[in-house]
């Protein structure tokens, strides 16, 4: 091989696994999660003014979240190497071309590329596209000499199992919490301390009011403008920011506790009691809905459950959504239901938790344990006060995390290891089966 040809196979396997690494990687992040990828497709669907399409933001989610890893595995491992580089050539064409409108544009504040686990700006989702698109030129071209780690007769099982792999996956995140938690409200995270930002790391901005005398204008600062001066005609203000600053991870966290009347038929009042919740000192359960119209009524028993363990042991309990009052004192009279109704923004509780509805359990404002709805503990299993029960117990989110991951790479590895043993020993049996034995007579 000369010297030419050697270069060549370097940057094609560089290529390879830049490509391969970075495909996985993006699939499977945004397979932990796959309804916040769907919310980031909401968001360009609304920004591209298609906000009727979002019925499709959820299969579009899914089906890319194993498309990626799948293409990112057969790039990885060599298999099906023509195909899969013509596809993802074909795919960051597309991408490329896509972000680039949005750096220009910016409709929306990140890509979502690679879920909430890594926020890049869409400038940076642009230039990086740029690398992976050089890449798979580079893995289109020259195929042929992409390392394939699998025979022609374990090519499909190989494939299969990736395919299946990831498919589980993504249906275990879909009717479980994601299995690792990226959000700012993830198990364990203290909700205050999220909320503040340190004095003097703040945002920085200055307001510069103008006005106009004779036809000239003139900046004023709101110490010193000419507010009695009636000559000095008003004109308009300029805001400046001066820096940036921190922005905390918890913005728009604010529960609002709904007083019914005394035949619950219409919502008399309300009263913010977010400090009341983030200080309460003992156990507090938030059930999590965004919309009650589009909740799955399934579980609701067991969320009643929870209702009445938690009077019974004296915790608060309240069902905060984001539906409009009118749907809320509605629902309440359609199910019979006397839960504490709090309002919070949509947005923020699909943050929170991402089944409707999902459970919450706060304690000093710190999150002890959240649940999807599929999840949420029977009544056979609340059989004495948080603080005896697995349930109140705070989790080592970090130890969790590892063990998972070690987990799912045994449980994705280890087959694929197991096919390629069998694929070699296979392979070179016959190999020396076909070789002359070389015995003379």
């Amino acid at each position: 091989m000369n010297k030419k040809d050697t270069l060549i196979k370097v940057l094609v396997e560089i290529s390879r696994v830049v490509l391969g690494a970075t495909f996985i990687f993006s699939g499977f992040v945004k397979a932990v999660d796959p309804f916040g990828f769907a919310y980031k497709i909401e968001d360009y669907f609304a920004a591209f003014g298609v906000p009727s399409l979002s019925i499709l933001a959820f299969p579009i989610s899914a089906g890319l979240c194993i498309a990626e890893f799948a293409m990112g595995a057969c790039m990885l491992f060599g298999l099906y190497r023509r195909w899969n580089s013509r596809l993802m050539l074909a795919m960051m064409v597309f991408m490329t071309l896509l972000t680039f409108y949005l750096a220009i544009a910016d409709p929306v504040d990140d890509c979502g590329c690679f879920g909430d686990a890594v926020i890049i700006t869409n400038w940076q989702t642009f230039f990086k596209n740029i690398v992976l698109l050089a890449c798979s030129v580079m893995a289109c071209i020259y195929c042929e000499r992409i390392t394939n780690l699998f025979t022609g007769k374990t090519y499909w099982l190989a494939f299969l199992y990736i395919f299946i792999f990831i498919g589980f996956f993504v249906f275990r995140n879909y009717l479980y919490n994601p299995l690792f938690d990226f959000r700012p409200y993830k198990i364990g995270a203290n909700l205050p301390e999220l909320m503040d930002v340190n004095e003097g790391e703040g945002r920085h901005e200055v307001s510069t009011l103008v006005y106009a005398k004779d036809g000239v204008e003139k900046e004023f600062t709101e110490d010193n403008y000419p507010w009695e001066d009636s000559t000095w005609v008003f004109v308009r203000m300029d805001t400046k920011v001066l820096n940036e600053g921190v922005e905390s991870p918890i913005k728009d966290f604010a529960i609002n506790r709904l007083d019914f009347d005394s035949r619950r038929t219409e919502i008399i009042g309300q009263a913010d009691i977010t400090q009341e919740v983030l200080s309460d000192t003992s156990y507090v359960f938030l059930m999590i809905s965004p919309l009650l119209d589009h909740m799955s009524a399934s579980y609701l028993g067991s969320f009643e459950d929870v209702e009445n363990y938690a009077s019974d042991y004296g915790y608060k309990f309240y069902c905060i959504t984001g539906s409009p009052k009118d749907e809320i004192v509605k629902w309440s009279g359609d199910n019979a239901i006397n839960f504490t109704f709090c309002s919070m923004d949509e947005r923020t509780l699909k943050t929170i938790i991402r089944t409707n509805p999902g459970l919450v359990l706060l304690k000093n404002g710190t999150v002890v344990n959240k649940w999807a709805d599929i999840d949420v503990p029977v009544e056979s299993s609340l059989t004495a006060p948080l603080s005896q029960l697995e349930y109140g117990r705070l989790v080592d989110a970090k130890e969790r995390d590892r063990d998972n991951l070690l987990y799912i790479c045994a449980i994705f590895l280890i087959p694929l290891l197991s096919l390629k043993g069998f694929d070699f020993l296979v392979y070179r049996r016959r190999k020396e089966e076909e070789q002359p034995t070389g015995i003379i007579e």
